[in-house]
């Protein structure tokens, strides 16, 4: 149900950006239409102020006419720039937009299959503590799979062992205990793994530190 919610955002978002590209376009071809009209009205004056009997005593009024129309022209012309500009930094936007929506969508999804990594991972090590090979070998072709098919969405495990340093950006820990064969601050023992989706943590890693 998340992800079709996530594909209902995603689509409404589409539908909007387009409503709005469609908007923009419009206007700016108004803008458009509105400057060549400016530009045509220019040039019939500037035509009837030569071509009109007497001229010379009308040079004034013509000449304020013509300044008039080519400012009108430069104001149409400047509100098309500023819409264009305006609808590429939307498009810009909306694609930002829609890239987010897409990747929390995945997170969702891939979050909520961790629980199901988890078990698959505890099946199989209980199975091989047991020594039933075909049922091991089973499972862990479907665990391998399925951390395959999680891969390809950008899901990557936080790389911890026992031994290593405690990292408070990727890993979490649940409880410390005594150790004569780490330094303090070390991992004693991994709980639980850690995931990133795409880079960006998306569950730490549990552990035990060594105090």
């Amino acid at each position: 149900m998340t992800d079709i919610h996530a594909k209902r955002q995603t689509a409404e978002a589409r539908r909007q950006a387009e409503a709005e590209a469609g908007r923009a376009e419009a206007e700016a071809g108004q803008a458009e239409a509105e400057a060549g009209r400016a530009e045509a009205e220019a040039g019939r004056a500037k035509a009837e102020t030569d071509g009109a009997p007497g001229a010379a005593r009308h040079d004034e009024a013509g000449d304020a006419m013509l300044a008039q129309v080519a400012a009108e022209r430069d104001d149409y012309l400047e509100h098309l720039q500023r819409l264009q500009a305006e609808f590429e930094n939307y498009r810009k936007r909306v694609r930002r937009d829609q890239e987010q929506l897409r990747l929390h969508a995945a997170e969702t999804v891939v979050e909520s299959l961790l629980p199901v990594v988890d078990n698959m991972r505890r099946a199989l090590e209980a199975v091989r503590e047991h020594g039933d090979g075909q049922l091991s070998a089973g499972i862990e072709l479907v665990y391998e799979q399925l951390l395959h098919t999680l891969a390809g969405h950008g899901l990557s495990e936080v790389e911890v062992e026992p031994g290593a340093a405690f990292d408070p950006e990727v890993h979490e820990a649940v409880m410390t205990q005594a150790s004569d064969d780490h330094d303090e601050g070390a991992i004693l023992q991994v709980m639980e793994r850690g995931y990133l989706l795409h880079g960006r943590l998306l569950r730490p890693a549990k552990v035990v530190v060594v105090r």
